[in-house]
């Protein structure tokens, strides 16, 4: 796998470069500042980008919106936002847009034995990757009791289809239902998580997330 890493720290690049290099991928381009990364991309053709979330020049979300810009210019590319700190509103704004191809991970989680490598490749088959801290944070406050068992199997499906990035149009046509089916499933899934009080968007991440807890 092609990758850019996307760092404002030296330290942190180097580090990265060595874990990525080390699991078998190749670093084609290493970016100090969000400003460069479009550049980047454009003559690197890398097949994931690796970006911290706070960078100059406001050190706060540079990484949520230069990912939210990317995925706008390169649809498929693969993406890969590392945090000191578990952030749940920066997963639902980073997976609002789309939750396959992307992760959201705690720095510390990558000095585990090959989680970068398996996050990559799991990202690279087009699926989410999102750190057990952040989904445990948003969730575990809204749900006492394992909602998902009340899912019917049609709702489980169309919650797994979700959670690939599939759009209700998109899930129609892969389930062979119609999309005002497809709408009447995922009004229960809201219903049954508790989620009817959320924005549509927060609601469909909110729900993915929840999925995602259980894999």
């Amino acid at each position: 796998m092609r990758v850019i890493i996307v760092d404002d720290s030296i330290i942190a690049r180097e580090g990265l470069r060595r874990l990525i290099e080390a699991e078998g991928h190749q670093v084609v381009e290493m970016v100090s500042r969000p400003d460069h990364v479009e550049r980047a991309v454009v003559t690197g053709r890398p097949d994931a980008v690796i970006l911290d979330i706070r960078m100059p020049p406001t050190y706060t979300d540079e990484g949520i919106r230069v990912s939210v810009a990317l995925r706008a210019l390169v649809p498929d590319l693969k993406i890969l936002v590392l945090s000191q700190y578990a952030m749940p509103e920066y997963a639902t704004r980073l997976l609002e847009g789309g939750a396959s191809g992307i992760g959201y991970l705690l720095k510390d989680r990558i000095l585990e034995p090959l989680q970068l490598s398996q996050a990559l490749d799991r990202l690279l088959a087009g699926g989410t990757v999102v750190d057990p801290d952040v989904v445990g944070e948003l969730i575990a406050s809204r749900h006492s009791r394992d909602v998902l068992s009340e899912l019917s199997p049609r709702e489980h499906e169309v919650l797994r289809l979700m959670a690939e990035g599939l759009s209700d149009r998109g899930i129609a046509e892969t389930m062979f239902i119609s999309l005002n089916t497809v709408g009447t499933h995922v009004q229960h899934i809201f219903r049954k998580l508790g989620l009817e009080g959320s924005a549509a968007s927060n609601r469909r991440v909110l729900a993915v997330l929840a999925f995602l807890q259980r894999q």
